[in-house]
């Protein structure tokens, strides 16, 4: 405020331009004023994503209109073909990985509350490979690829914004360790019931089945004595996360222990033993009730299993494993549990349907029959690293023959046949046979397309071979697959990203590829030898991912890629 008042005199008037004639002065309106909005996105829907992201620096209204959240989600629904990440286990929309349903009437649908430009940056950058590397330590000194840890195993889980890492070295107090990017880390100890019992974790278990209050979830760890312990699990908090219950066997069987496979979808609960005992648990009023146990002789591990429910009291159980063919070489089965659970009675399987990527017709077969067999018969594989599964893609990922290291102090032409006499093999030169290494080899994952028909339907499950996804270098130690989504992890810590549907990979991370001269650091050497030790023994890791991140191991220390950046 001045510290004057305005004189009342009537201002003076404007200066005017001093010509004879009078100037009109025309203001040109620029090409933003006359197109309007509806125009404008109009027009901007016609470039790409890249183009978009260029006229935000036009001016202010431009920038205004390219951040439209529906023009991004037509861009992103053309380019990916869905209305949501891919990837994602579960229940989605929060931010601990469970969803919210909006109320009925004027609450606003999920679409229209996502960020449709940042749902297709994460998206591109799965494509590009394009991410941030963070890393956790479980308490082990070496780091990773040291050999000492190079063949202890890491299980990993994600639930949300929760990291579930659990390691497999013995302790008398095995534990879980919880991460949250916001609330640090909780450990959450599971000793076994036993006094003075060395126990190690073999397996953990997510629960699928929506969250009955608040941010709360379920989790089973398995340890190698048998027993099996129920977590409930807080999202938000972990440190208020309690310990429930824990079932302790009559006895120790090949049934219990160990547990090398368990999914959990409350209140049933699977598990597959190393023997491949297929076992079902009734846990109902936070009580656990053994119902029934089934046996194959001609199912192998390694193997995956996705549960899911059609209703309340009908369960539907997939499981992908590895097959014997003969003579000695190997190829991938699938079978379909259906398991009901009615009113007065016991979960049990009411249904079952096999199918495999080999098979063999019976009695005699036509030319045409035979040409199929000899397709099938050129892709088994001499050893299985890993199959997988999400219950409509199924992934074999060949294996390699275990030429453990020679012992200190042997040499290469130790190992003579006992034939060859000792005169003949001292007077003959000293000859090294050279080996190809099998990590510079490519590998080649087999990718099959599983059809499962109703059960109405007179046609039979069936396991079509799609193609072999090349790209990867090196053997393969574990896979994971969700959604038409699959990682798979190098013995040498590479990571490749697959898109099923599309038959591409991406190339995350190169992993360790080995000295290359004389004048490299003792540690990348270290590293290769923990790599070569790995794939000599066959040490498989752990990965794991959701529709943001991936979460991978190799001993003792943790790998979290993240796509949201």
């Amino acid at each position: 405020m001045s510290k004057r008042p305005l004189s009342p005199a009537p201002l003076p008037p404007s200066k005017r331009i001093h010509a004879r004639h009078a100037v009109v002065v025309e203001h040109k309106p620029s090409v933003d004023a006359l197109l309007s909005d509806e125009i404008a996105l109009f027009i901007f829907s016609y470039l790409s994503p890249s183009d978009l992201c260029a006229i935000q620096c036009t001016n202010r209204n431009w920038g205004r209109l390219s951040l439209d959240n529906q023009l991004w989600k037509s861009l992103y629904i053309t380019e990916y073909g869905r209305t949501r990440l891919r990837g994602v286990r579960g229940f989605i929309g929060r931010g601990d990985g469970r969803e919210v349903k909006p109320l009925p009437g004027r609450a606003a649908r999920t679409e229209d509350v996502k960020d449709w430009k940042w749902m297709y940056r994460i998206s591109s950058n799965w494509r590009t490979g394009r991410c941030s590397l963070e890393h956790y330590e479980l308490g082990i000194p070496p780091r990773l690829f040291s050999q000492d840890h190079s063949l202890d195993q890491t299980h990993l889980l994600l639930a949300g914004n929760l990291t579930v890492m659990a390691s497999s070295k013995p302790s008398l107090t095995p534990s879980v360790v919880l991460s949250s990017p916001t609330h640090g880390s909780h450990t959450c100890p599971c000793p076994s019931s036993r006094p003075g019992s060395i126990a190690h974790i073999t397996a953990l278990a997510l629960d699928q089945s929506p969250p009955a209050s608040g941010h709360n979830g379920r989790l089973i760890c398995f340890l190698s004595t048998g027993e099996f312990i129920l977590f409930r699990l807080d999202h938000h908090t972990p440190s208020a996360s309690s310990r429930c219950l824990t079932y302790q066997p009559s006895g120790r069987s090949s049934r219990t222990a160990p547990i090398i496979q368990a999914v959990y979808h409350h209140p049933l609960l699977v598990t597959l033993s190393q023997t491949f005992q297929l076992s079902l648990y009734d846990l109902s009023s936070d009580t656990v009730r053994h119902t029934q146990t089934l046996t194959s002789f001609t199912s192998h591990p390694p193997s995956s299993l996705v549960l899911s429910s059609s209703s309340p009291s009908t369960y539907k159980l997939v499981l992908a494993y590895a097959i014997p063919v003969y003579p000695a070489h190997w190829s991938v089965g699938a079978t379909e549990l259906i398991i009901t659970n009615t009113e007065g009675s016991r979960m049990v399987v009411s249904s079952t349907r096999t199918t495999r990527a080999i098979d063999v017709p019976q009695g005699w077969v036509d030319e045409h029959k035979m040409r199929a067999v000899r397709e099938q018969w050129s892709r088994k594989v001499a050893r299985v690293a890993d199959t997988q599964t999400d219950g409509k893609w199924v992934v074999l990922a060949p294996g390699q023959h275990l030429t453990p290291p020679p012992l200190s102090g042997s040499s290469p032409t130790s190992d003579a046949s006992d034939g060859e006499s000792s005169s003949s093999s001292t007077s003959s030169p000293s000859r090294t046979m050279y080996t190809s290494s099998s990590l510079y080899t490519a590998s080649g994952l087999q990718l099959y397309r599983l059809h499962l028909p109703s059960s109405s339907s007179s046609s039979s499950p069936k396991l079509s071979f799609v193609r072999t996804l090349h790209g990867q270098i090196g053997p393969v130690s574990t896979l994971a697959l969700a959604d038409g989504r699959c990682v798979s992890l190098g013995m040498n810590g590479s990571i490749w990203v697959w898109d099923l549907e599309a038959g591409i990979g991406t190339e995350v991370s190169p992993g360790v590829s080995g000295p290359v001269d004389e004048d490299t650091d003792d540690g990348a050497d270290e590293a290769f030898e923990a790599v070569k030790l790995r794939a000599a023994t066959g040490a498989r890791g752990s990965v794991v991912f959701d529709d943001r991140r991936i979460v991978s191991s190799h001993g003792s220390e943790v790998e979290i890629r993240r796509f949201d950046i």
